[in-house]
């Protein structure tokens, strides 16, 4: 028998590969001889897709790069030959925040680590990629991306700029004459579920300012100072600026998706659908049993098109049946019918306390995958359980 395991990170308690490595080894202690599980962590373009790549083929490499509060930080991404993903969390995200969001923070953090990420890609002779974007710090319309490849913001007085998006209200022209030629060369892909556009109500200061720490008076002024970045912007590279703030996507991670269409011409995609893409996912179901997924919660935001539900359809593409694994679960039976799922098993059916699950849930998956296992072992001569 052959399992696919194609988890997706329990946050605040385990990464998808530990995941997928408790499952196993519960369902092998569970089954016995004759099982085959094939390990393939996954995500959705956020926190969490460095690991799905490492677990797919591509190497692991660290470089470092300033933080989002000009600190010096050290910074994974991932390569495999002229391909790379960058998870933009690494250098601009809110766990990299000493002390948490803060007024402060929400005004002056850069996303620059994240445009250095991508030159170190561009040094290694990478010419494709993918940038996952969530969970970050900034709210500087990516101005620190651009930073990072070589433009240089100055004020009136032709003094350089700080990082972050209140300084942008000072913004007066941007120098592209050190701007790194290869992007013009090089295939970008922004994975993001986020469909905002850069400002306005629906905005990314007005939207996620607040998670970032911002004030309502601060999420005005970013919303003012992020709109004079878009006209000096366009001002200086055409009037496709102004065009991309109102795209889809434009938004996402602090607006890092608005200088991702404007400068990089990036294609946006579902974060899922990236990593399914890049993990190889559907060939790798073919002669498979049965497919185990799952995340944290599995509640109505994971029916918009998380992790779970991503793996749920290549697996129901390629008939082969699919069960997900949790913290815990908030959805109806109904439901999860509907999203495809045969079955569903959750921590809080071993442990009621959340906090036990969260700290116990690497010995509560090999429980859950061990009675998989015996349930899997006690059908296997009938095929009762795998023709759903």
């Amino acid at each position: 028998m052959r399992v696919v395991i194609a988890p997706d990170k329990f946050k605040g308690s385990l990464s998808a590969p530990d995941v997928a490595k408790h499952l196993a080894t519960g369902l092998l202690a569970g089954f016995g001889q004759g099982l085959e599980a094939t390990h393939i962590p996954v995500a959705d373009g956020g926190e969490g897709t460095i690991d799905a790549a490492i677990g797919s083929g591509f190497t692991r490499r660290t470089t470092t790069v300033t933080g989002p509060l000009g600190e010096p930080v050290q910074a994974d991404f991932a390569v495999r030959e002229q391909e790379a993903v960058i998870e933009m969390a690494a250098a601009s995200g809110l766990a990299l925040l000493p002390e948490g969001p803060t007024r402060e923070t929400a005004k002056n953090a850069t996303s620059l680590g994240t445009g250095e990420l991508i030159r170190a890609a561009l040094d290694l002779g990478c010419r494709k990629i993918i940038l996952g974007v969530g969970g970050s710090a900034n709210t500087d319309a990516g101005a620190g991306v651009l930073q990072g490849l070589g433009a240089v913001f100055l004020d009136k007085d032709g003094s350089e700029l700080p990082g972050g998006g209140a300084a942008l209200a000072r913004l007066e022209t941007i120098d592209f004459s050190n701007f790194d030629v290869r992007i013009e060369a090089t295939e970008f892909v922004l994975a993001s579920d986020v469909d905002n556009p850069l400002l306005g109500a629906s905005g990314a200061p007005a939207i996620f300012g607040r998670q970032k720490g911002a004030t309502p008076d601060d999420v005005a002024e970013l919303d003012a100072a992020l709109s004079h970045f878009v006209d000096v912007l366009a001002a200086t590279t055409g009037p496709q600026a102004k065009f991309a703030a109102k795209a889809e996507g434009a938004g996402a991670a602090g607006g890092v998706g608005y200088i991702a269409i404007a400068a990089l011409k990036a294609e946006r995609r579902p974060g899922i659908d990236v990593v399914l893409e890049f993990t190889d996912l559907e060939e790798r179901l073919k002669g498979a049993d049965l497919v185990i997924t799952g995340e944290g919660s599995l509640d109505e935001q994971s029916l918009l098109g998380k992790t779970p539900m991503g793996v749920s359809r290549a697996a129901q593409r390629n008939g082969v049946p699919v069960i997900a694994v949790c913290g815990r679960s908030t959805l109806s039976r109904e439901q999860l019918t509907d999203a495809g799922f045969h079955t569903v098993h959750a921590l809080t059916d071993l442990e009621k306390d959340v906090q036990q699950c969260i700290a116990q849930a690497g010995p509560l998956l090999e429980q859950l995958g061990k009675h998989i296992g015996v349930y899997l072992a006690e059908r296997t001569e009938n095929k009762e359980y795998l023709n759903v």
